[in-house]
């Protein structure tokens, strides 16, 4: 079975859209809450430790009926249906794509293809347990018979993006082991980051599917001469191991092969943090933590699969972006989250988001007419309420913004907790409500000011408001918790992508640039260059020079 491969904008859905986004395009934020004393009931859902809030968006209940009518005519359900039951929808890659089965309970019956794999997801799960565990206590030791302090994870893209993020948002979590990636093939990063570590108590995990990714292989040839140097090639196997699909490559670099973790090709580089590609996170915070992320993560696919859609929560934030992105022509969308440990996010969810649907060839090989491939960008509250708020209140583009918060901190500091909620709740008020020529000459009138500056200064003070933004309100930051929003993401990536009609699961976007990379260091290390435009040809002349 294949995804269904329909043009949203033939729909009738999209028409009667069309006609709707006319009416309600202008309609003040204010006026739609008067007009509907229901409305935050109406356009909010509480699941599990979960509360979204998306009543402060440009859309009123027909909006959302109109966008669910969408889904279902383009064939959303039968999608969720065939990605859930392994079926092949990554079809310019020939795969299936089920990183959910990596999170689902040991009882649960995985199918791809039709085969049954969960007694090979538990194999390897138990393997990365055992092997974590030995690491943490102390039991697995070093070429100098003394216990691990310190992992490095050596990979790039998703073998770094998704354990960064989450053992940055864990930190909290975290036991006695220092954690250090290296993922950047800057040298200048590498030998920084070597210096700083002892050879005899360091574990390195690189972690690259093919073994074969330049930025990775090249990160850990210098490591490990960083450690032959002070130890010896036969230590190799105590202090390196891989979570690569390539045995033999990996076996070669010197890593012993019950050290090395496997990985499928069903599990894109973006979304395999649940594979053993976690292994930095199952080492920084303990495996039963490790599971408690992956349980998160497979509640929220459940909610995805069975929920009816006007409760479903990936499905309604997913429209949300195609209601913006396609009838409000907005291009970006912030996403900030209001705590320090989720720093990372946004830029963990740039991978996600925008290799996955950055596409502009539909599903049928044809171009698309429309817009797909929304840009997200944020920081953590309060800093960026002193940065680029700027734009996102005052500026000439309408950002749609996402708030993440939780009720309770995990330090327990009601004042700076409050402090900080205060701040998330007034941003998401002043964006909405704005303030108005008149409220801004009433403020500045109780100051004593003249009339003449008043005349002049008040225009600067005005804010438009009607700013949209949605609210995702959470207990507290815990490995479940944490889990759940990431599958939330993820989910969401594949109602937008289904919706356009786009293949969200390849990245050939990213394969020009490689094949050019290896070419051009080919020729600075001295082979005969090949013809170049004029301002490469002169680049890589100065560079040589």
């Amino acid at each position: 079975m294949t995804l269904p491969s329909i043009n949203p904008t033939t729909t009738e859905a999209w028409k009667k859209l069309n006609k709707h986004f006319a009416v309600i395009q202008n309609e003040p934020l204010a006026k739609l809450f008067e007009a509907n004393p229901s409305r935050f009931s109406d356009l909010s859902v509480q699941w599990n430790d979960f509360l979204v809030d998306y009543s402060k968006n440009r859309i009123d209940t027909t909006t959302k009926n109109l966008l669910i009518e969408l889904a279902k005519e383009v064939e959303l359900p039968k999608a969720i249906k065939t990605y859930f039951e392994g079926e092949e929808i990554n079809q310019t890659e020939g795969r299936a794509v089920m990183h959910t089965a990596l999170r689902a309970p040991v009882s649960k019956k995985v199918l791809i293809g039709g085969k049954e794999v969960g007694d090979e997801i538990t194999q390897v799960k138990k393997q990365v347990q055992s092997f974590c565990e030995k690491v943490i206590s102390g039991e697995l030791k070093g070429y100098t018979d003394k216990a691990f302090t310190t992992i490095v994870n050596i990979g790039i893209g998703g073998s770094d993006l998704g354990p960064v993020m989450v053992t940055e948002a864990l930190e909290y979590y975290r036991n006695h082991l220092a954690l250090h990636f290296i993922s950047n093939v800057d040298g200048d990063h590498v030998h920084q980051t070597l210096q700083k570590l002892d050879p005899e108590t360091t574990l390195f995990v690189v972690v690259s599917k093919s073994f074969g990714t330049q930025e990775t292989l090249s990160n850990a040839i210098t490591a490990r001469k960083w450690f032959v140097d002070k130890a010896s090639q036969k230590d190799v196997n105590k202090h390196f191991v891989a979570v690569s699909s390539n045995v033999d490559k990996a076996v070669n670099f010197g890593i012993a092969e019950d050290n090395i973790f496997p990985l499928w090709d069903w599990v894109g580089g973006r979304f395999s943090l649940w594979s053993a590609v976690g292994m930095s996170i199952a080492l920084s915070v303990g495996y039963d933590q490790f599971e408690e992320l992956l349980s998160g993560a497979h509640e929220m696919d459940e909610h995805f699969k069975t929920a009816d859609f006007d409760q479903n929560i990936p499905v309604l934030l997913g429209l949300l972006t195609i209601w913006y992105n396609n009838f409000y022509k907005t291009e970006t969308e912030a996403i900030i989250p209001y705590s320090q440990y989720l720093h990372r996010l946004p830029a963990y969810l740039q991978q996600a988001i925008m290799e996955s649907n950055g596409k502009s060839t539909d599903r049928n090989g044809k171009s698309v007419t429309y817009q797909t491939g929304n840009i997200v960008w944020g920081e953590p509250g309060t800093n960026a309420q002193h940065a680029f708020f700027q734009l996102i209140h005052q500026g000439t583009k309408l950002i749609p913004t996402e708030f993440i918060g939780f009720k309770k901190s995990l330090f327990g500091d009601e004042e700076h907790q409050n402090k900080l909620m205060a701040n998330f709740f007034a941003q998401t008020e002043a964006l909405m409500n704005g303030k108005d020529l008149k409220q801004v000459k009433t403020e500045l009138e109780a100051k004593d000011i003249s009339a003449k500056e008043i005349k002049k200064l008040a225009p600067f003070k005005v804010f438009k408001g009607d700013k949209p933004t949605t609210t995702i309100l959470i207990d507290q930051l815990t490995p479940k918790s944490l889990g759940s929003l990431i599958a939330m993401y993820e989910q969401r990536i594949f109602v937008q992508g289904i919706i356009w009609n786009i293949f969200s699961y390849d990245q050939w976007g990213v394969e020009l640039g490689k094949q050019l990379a290896d070419t051009i260091l080919s020729e600075i290390q001295g082979s005969k260059g090949t013809d170049h435009d004029e301002s490469t040809q002169n680049l890589l002349r100065i560079y040589k020079s």
